[in-house]
Parts: structure tokens; sequence; C-alpha cells
């Protein structure tokens, strides 16, 4: 049985949150090592393997230093490790405002309710929208946020489909996201705006800012 005690981290680190309701905002990062997902543009393969195990006592002590108002818990896959729940269930105890960053391919119904859930439903163009479990849906509430990474105009015509579909629409807030260079901003806002989609375009602060290094 996993030690529910220690987790697996790749990296904690200090930056501006570059996507969600909270970009822009100075939010310690805590990156768990793991991820059953292979997605074709993702940008985190170096969580894939290894890591280091730490108390959950040493993680939150390293989370202090910097003083910190948000801090978010990402991967690879956190819920992957099952001590992700007590260590988000920690991290709200202690007063941070607290956000999971997940694929949605892993139940999120006993995440800690104070915490705000960003759950990815994979497009077809990721290569994993088979690993959606879409019966996580049920379990968001308004101050979460469901994001949908687009590659193409067929994710961005499913992606729309999904509004309806599922009920998204006044559930949660919405996120679309271009994946740069495949989709092209500007063509993404355009759909956005024609068909008056009531979502939120967001493009990665932290790769504007300082590209694609890692710990950013």
């Amino acid at each position: 049985m996993a030690d529910e005690s220690r987790v697996r981290i790749t990296e904690i680190f200090y930056s501006l949150q570059g996507e969600s309701r909270t970009v822009g905002l100075p939010t310690v990062f805590v990156r768990l090592t793991g991820c059953p997902l292979r997605c074709g543009y993702c940008d985190t393969s170096y969580a894939f393997t290894g890591g280091s195990s730490m108390a959950l006592t040493d993680v939150l002590e390293q989370v202090a230093s910097y003083g910190p108002a948000y801090v978010t818990v990402t991967g690879g896959e956190p819920l992957a490790q099952k001590s992700c729940l007590r260590l988000l269930t920690e991290l709200c105890d202690v007063g941070y405002h607290v956000s999971l960053e997940t694929s949605g391919a892993i139940d999120v119904s006993t995440v800690d309710s104070r915490v705000s859930k960003v759950m990815d439903l994979k497009t077809p163009d990721s290569g994993e929208q088979a690993k959606n479990l879409l019966s996580n849906v049920e379990h968001l509430h308004d101050h979460d946020q469901v994001k949908f990474v687009i590659c193409s105009r067929e994710d961005y015509d499913w992606a729309k489909s999904q509004l309806d579909q599922l009920g998204l629409a006044g559930r949660c807030e919405i996120l679309f996201s271009p994946v740069v260079p495949d989709q092209n901003p500007t063509e993404l806002a355009d759909w956005i705006l024609a068909d008056r989609l009531s979502v939120r375009f967001q493009m990665q602060l932290h790769k504007q800012l300082w590209g694609d290094v890692a710990g950013k």
C-alpha cells in the first residue's frame, strides 16, 4: 500500500500563473511525478518519471518558504498519486488558494471541495480523447474550470459540441487554449467571436515570458 504521508515530486517552484482564472498571479507550483496519458502536445514529459519522494510536511514547509497566497498542484497527472488528495486538503487547511490541474482521466469526486479544479477535456487531436472520464463533469462546481486545448478546427468544433452535450454552460468556467504553432491563436479567437461562445480564450503567459524553460 502506498504511503499517503509521502508524495513523489518532480519540482516545486515559484512563478506567475500562466493559465486559468488566476493568470498572472504569483503562485507556488507543486509538480507531481507520473502520468497515465501521453498527449501529443505535452510540454511536461520530463515529469513522467523520476522525481523525489517527499513527506507531505516537507512539501508544505517548502511551499511556505515562498510566502504565497496561491498554490497550484500539477503534473504529470497529480491524481495518479493517491497521496495527492491529502496534499490538497492540507494545503487548503493552511489557508492557501489551491488549484488542481488534472487531465480529467481520473475521478475527481473526492477532491477537497475547497480546491479549484482546472480539468482538461481531451480533444481528438490530443490522441487521448478516449481517456476522458465524463462522469467527472457531475463533480464540477462554479469555482472550477474546464479547459479545451485546441490543435485544429476539428478540435474546436468538437469542443464547441461538448458545451451543449455535457451541459457545461453555466456549470463552470470554460477555457479554450490554442496549441501554438499547430493552431493559430488569432484564428481561434476569431472563431470564438464569430460563434459568440461564452468561453475564456487564453494563451500560456509563462511561455510568452520565458519560452519553454522548465520550472517557470
